[in-house]
């Protein structure tokens, strides 16, 4: 019997054997975890690794799961995320199949789904030292020197920032810089005006879900002349599996250079 982020209760008397994954960073830590044979199928978003994107049955997206593909790759396990998965799919899957959920706005949550995840998977050995691992990392990160006031951008048109609720904004704090969205919760759409008076000093551009490129540094700073503005990799501020293991030496780089 195992429990997920949700407080549900799982009934899994035998290790799975055919796992469908509906959330990338989770695939990746299931490939992480030694997982190869008994991953079955992933969303197209799962990208990491490569191999797997290749080669692995897609069950569509995240948001728009196809369940006759589920249905025909008959799954003993189904590992899916509160807020990247809709509550209508996870529900209809919860239906017929035995459906792993994990709920996450810390780096404490993270590591919980992880060792989590290992149980589960009969792999907790490894999903202990993974997270200890995980840990010990981000409590070697040293934050910037002096807190600084920054916006972080997850898409454009319109501009949406990661406000204090989510799990981007948790790594902003492990990095030393204030969230000056922090007091707005989600993903708020962001006028200028609101910008040019937040008074932000740094903005970071993700990667994902917006592709952000240089043009887009310069129409922030037309908006905020005095602030930095970086392109950053969104995977190191919102992937929540093993992908920790690189991000605080990622930050560390980034923000010793920014």
């Amino acid at each position: 019997m195992f429990r997920d982020q949700l407080n549900r209760t799982i009934h899994l008397p035998e290790a799975p054997k055919r796992i469908i994954s509906l959330v990338p960073s989770q695939t990746e830590l299931l490939y992480t975890l030694g997982l190869e044979e008994e991953v079955v199928g992933i969303t197209k978003f799962c990208v990491h690794p490569e191999t797997w994107f290749r080669s692995k049955t897609r069950v569509g997206g995240t948001k728009n799961v196809r369940m006759e593909v589920i249905r025909e790759l008959s799954p003993d396990l189904i590992i899916a995320n509160k807020e990247e998965n809709t509550a209508e799919d996870v529900k209809a899957l919860m239906e017929h199949y035995p459906v792993w959920v994990s709920n996450i706005r810390t780096l404490e949550d993270a590591c919980e789904m992880i060792t989590g995840i290992g149980a589960i998977t009969r792999k907790t050995e490894a999903a202990i030292q993974l997270a200890a691992t995980v840990r010990q990392r981000f409590a070697a990160l040293q934050p910037v020197a002096h807190p600084v006031p920054a916006a972080y951008f997850i898409w454009r048109d319109p501009w949406m920032a990661a406000g204090g609720d989510t799990f981007i904004h948790q790594m902003l704090q492990h990095c030393g810089l204030q969230n000056v969205f922090a007091a707005i919760p989600r993903y708020p759409a962001i006028e200028e005006a609101q910008l040019a008076a937040s008074g932000c000093r740094l903005v970071l551009l993700s990667s994902e879900p917006y592709p952000f490129k240089e043009k887009h540094i310069h129409e922030i700073q037309a908006i905020l002349p005095e602030a930095h503005v970086m392109l950053v990799d969104g995977e190191m501020f919102s992937w929540y599996g093993s992908r920790l293991l690189e991000a605080p030496a990622y930050f560390q780089t980034l923000f010793s250079q920014g």
